[in-house]
């Protein structure tokens, strides 16, 4: 079966290997589903379409699979501290990078994963971080130039988000990260997210996948995605991506939007005709271009590729070869 991203040549010439979504989901017919119907409703997010059946069929064989990626580093570490034969310190966190377009449901699926990683007993210890909370704040994104270029890889402080990968893989016992509140639009200053030394953190983000950037004297310094043991990239038509955005949008005008202290306030006075257009408007002259620009060309970095249909389940799942 040619691969429909145009990878080139047949499934044998590609350095992946892809499964529709039955050969997947029988990858893990024996394994238990560890969430309850309760946890699952906890977890999705506002327009995604989740169920047990999809928790099920496509996101057990992914903890399962990334289970047996965190025991092979663990036993690659032991080895390591033999060759060397020295004492090494702990294995440090197993980090996952998550990325994906707005809309598409990253978040839901770093939820997830999350939940169900947390299930097996060999690492229960799952932290997960935004790099929303990297974004600079909204004052300094104005002076920039940048408000409405939130998202894209200059909106973001690479430096601390760098520092912040770079302190998780270093093995220390405790690392900060800054938050983000989507009500206000902006970044919290005084409220931190603390790690405590876990099996595994799930980095989810629009750009995490992004390589380092050239510099002018023609040099590259180190990307955030360096660091990563694993990463999964959630991936849809543009299309879908955009009706599901224009879907979410209306949502949210008729619920956050309508608390006074959001800022995005106004936009739950606008009729649904307008608000529709409103946030097509916003996708095609921001998160549009972004994807196109800088998020989707970052797909082909990923371990794992996640491709969702119309109805956001998962059709087939691409998986790097070893």
């Amino acid at each position: 079966m040619a691969s429909p991203h145009g990878d080139g040549g047949d499934r044998e010439s590609s350095p992946y290997v892809e499964l529709d979504r039955s050969a997947w989901a029988a990858l893990a017919l024996s394994t238990e589903q560890p969430l309850s119907r309760d946890e699952v409703d906890r977890v999705r997010g506002l327009g995604d379409e989740l169920d047990l059946d999809e928790v099920a069929q496509v996101y057990l064989p992914v903890s399962r699979l990334l289970s047996m990626y965190v025991a092979a580093a663990s036993e690659l570490h032991r080895s390591q501290e033999a060759f060397l034969d020295q004492p090494q310190p702990p294995r440090t966190p197993f980090v996952i990078g998550l990325a994906g377009s707005v809309a598409v449901g990253k978040s839901t699926t770093a939820r997830v994963l999350q939940q169900m990683l947390a299930h097996w007993p060999e690492h229960p210890a799952v932290s997960l971080v935004t790099t929303d909370g990297f974004l600079h704040p909204n004052k300094e994104l104005e002076r920039r130039g940048l408000l409405n270029r939130k998202g894209f890889p200059e909106s973001y402080d690479t430096k601390a988000l760098l520092s912040f990968v770079i302190d998780i893989k270093s093995g220390k016992d405790e690392v900060e990260a800054p938050t983000y509140s989507h009500l206000s639009y902006d970044v919290l200053s005084d409220e931190k997210i603390v790690i405590n030394r876990p099996d595994i953190v799930i980095i989810e983000g629009l750009n995490v996948l992004q390589p380092a950037r050239v510099r002018d004297d023609g040099r590259s310094g180190l990307a955030v995605s360096d660091f990563f043991d694993f990463s999964v990239y959630v991936d849809a038509a543009t299309g879908d991506i955009r009706r599901w955005y224009t879907e979410r949008f209306l949502r949210l005008r008729e619920t956050a939007f309508r608390n006074p202290a959001s800022y995005f306030a106004r936009y739950s006075r606008l009729s649904e005709d307008d608000a529709a257009q409103q946030a097509r408007d916003i996708w095609d002259t921001i998160n549009g271009p972004n994807l196109k620009q800088n998020v989707q060309p970052t797909r082909s970095r990923a371990t794992l590729v996640l491709r969702k249909d119309a109805d956001h389940s998962v059709r087939y799942v691409r998986l790097r070869k070893l």
